[in-house]
């Protein structure tokens, strides 16, 4: 709690135990006496059921547009006059107390138009926190005259741990906008970001964000490699509250539980969405005004079946929205990575993008039937996210992807309930032994309505084996395609190998015949990978795939 607030509540404790202490030497000593001592009153700790009764009770309320609690004059601020607002670094939460977490806030304004409750739970109790100005400085004395006069929240916090250094507490995660949070792994810093959920993406009747409107942050102790945040998410379709655990360290990890609770019937959900930006990556060689060679936060998103296969799908900013499924059943993991951490591959000394994180999340429990669907929004900004991607579970939906029965007819039910870990991992850290994808580049083939793939493998078993080791591909493609030629051969260069593929697109016009009537280009849908000898039954390498819109 900032001092001011602290103060105040010791004065009002002091001021309430000597009016009790004075009533109390008024009262005869025989009537002291003959009194039996009254029961202490009952106490209950607070807890994550708390923030799912009120989660639940909100959702039966019609939701109220938090809209307009923030003054114009701070949401008509430029940026630069934004960032001249800045937290006391010496105010931050639990400094004085020698912690091993510390919290610090952020300010309403400019993009931050809602304010956010913050409470801290210290010893079962739950105690707001009060908003002061003197815990910012302005820069401006007649700005922040005017600041002082308005009743204000804050917008979001982060935390800072000890995950570098020991001589200084670095930001390890920072919750701030709508449902947005991101969070770190040592030796690393920002990249792409999370959100507690996702409603009606990328759908014509328009995309909904739900927001974070109340935050409870538990006291850690003095021993604590963790903290914990409760959090309370509204929108209008649905309520929903939120715990994250979250654990620093060589990857930083966030073990998470979410109840939704819905206001109406929701046409689709999209669970643990993470959201990246990726402009251009190797597959388009660079790009021309740029010196980079690349420039993104992420470069491919990776799934983990039931089954135990590992599908990677690079990334592509190709001037159109596309909407990807992959459909699953009990998934066992998806995130968007960042698996390229060489810095001559990007050549920026400023966003250091070889330095981004990779997040990958892991479900605890059956989800079910349903898909992860990849959304790839074109961008020639790098300021956008405009990669996400998600879970959207099958219960409940009419259709799935390609209109294919996804789960259990009918609506989503009222409550839902998941649980799942999130791992915020450096680019360096692998999440299999398998050889991996490590570039992916697309060319013109030599004949007109073909296209060349050239995809290497490198890492696992690969490295070691030698040229004549008898290495098979295995390569699939939807209707609507046709693979000319394939040659794959030892990288003498990186000790990996490569696969070369040439692809035709609707050879002799069947294209039209299979989808005659379609209202848009559908997809075509490629994959590779390689195994030793062709009657092996487990790949060496992860497999590589590709969609194409003829």
């Amino acid at each position: 709690m900032f001092p001011c607030a602290q103060h105040r509540r010791s004065y009002r404790l002091i001021a309430v135990a000597a009016l009790l202490a004075a009533a109390f030497c008024l009262l005869p000593a025989r009537s002291r006496a003959s009194e039996p001592p009254s029961a202490p009153a009952e106490f209950h700790a607070f807890s994550f059921v708390d923030v799912k009764h009120k989660a639940e009770e909100l959702a039966s309320r019609p939701f109220e547009d938090p809209e307009g609690q923030v003054p114009d004059f701070l949401l008509n601020i430029s940026y630069d006059q934004w960032r001249k607002i800045r937290f006391h670094p010496s105010e931050s939460l639990w400094r004085k107390e020698g912690l091993p977490f510390e919290v610090q806030f952020f300010h309403p304004g400019l993009f931050y138009n809602r304010l956010v409750a913050v409470n801290v739970v210290d010893g079962g109790r739950a105690e707001k926190l009060t908003f002061s100005p003197s815990v910012f400085e302005y820069g401006d004395e007649e700005f922040a005259s005017k600041v002082a006069g308005t009743p204000l929240d804050f917008a979001g916090f982060r935390i800072h741990y000890n995950l570098n250094t020991g001589k200084y507490k670095d930001e390890v995660a920072v919750f701030l906008g709508a449902s947005y949070f991101r969070a770190v792994a040592r030796d690393g810093q920002y990249g792409l970001s999370a959100r507690g959920l996702a409603v009606d993406t990328a759908l014509q009747s328009g995309e909904e964000f739900p927001y974070f409107r109340e935050f409870w942050i538990e006291k850690p102790r003095e021993d604590s490699d963790s903290i914990t945040v409760h959090a309370l998410l509204d929108s209008p379709s649905l309520a929903g509250a939120y715990t994250f655990t979250i654990i620093p360290g060589k990857e930083t990890s966030m073990d998470t539980e979410c109840v939704l609770f819905l206001r109406k019937d929701v046409q689709k959900l999209g669970i643990a969405p993470l959201t990246s930006m990726f402009l251009y990556g190797e597959t388009e060689n660079g790009r021309p005004g740029d010196y980079r060679p690349e420039v993104h936060d992420s470069d491919g998103l990776l799934i983990r079946t039931n089954s135990g296969e590992w599908i990677w799908r690079p990334l592509a900013n190709l001037g159109r929205l596309a909407l990807i499924p992959f459909p699953q059943e009990n998934p066992a993991g998806f995130g968007l990575m960042q698996r390229d951490w060489i810095f001559d591959h990007y050549q920026d000394l400023e966003a250091r993008y070889e330095k981004r994180p990779s997040l990958w999340i892991e479900p605890r429990g059956n989800w079910g039937r349903g898909w992860v669907e990849l959304v790839e929004i074109p961008s020639e900004l790098e300021i956008h996210d405009n990669m996400v991607a998600y879970w959207v579970p099958g219960k409940g939906a009419e259709k799935g992807p390609d209109g294919q029965p996804a789960g259990d007819p009918g609506k989503y039910p009222r409550t839902m309930a998941f649980a799942y870990r999130m791992r915020w991992l450096n680019p360096k850290e692998p999440l299999h032994s398998l050889g991996r994808v490590a570039a992916t580049r697309m060319a013109a083939g030599n004949q007109e309505g073909t296209v060349r793939f050239v995809l290497d493998f490198e890492g696992g078993e690969l490295q070691d084996l030698p040229a004549d080791a008898g290495l098979t591909s295995v390569v699939t493609l939807d209707d609507g395609a046709r693979l000319l030629e394939k040659q794959l051969h030892k990288n003498g260069a990186t000790g990996g190998w490569r696969l070369v593929l040439t692809v035709a697109l609707d050879p002799e016009g069947k294209f039209k015949t299979l989808f005659p009537t379609a209202p848009s280009r559908p997809r075509i849908r490629l994959s590779a990978l390689l195994k030793k000898g062709e009657n092996l039954p487990d790949p060496l390498t992860e497999t590589w795939t590709y969609d194409l819109h003829p």
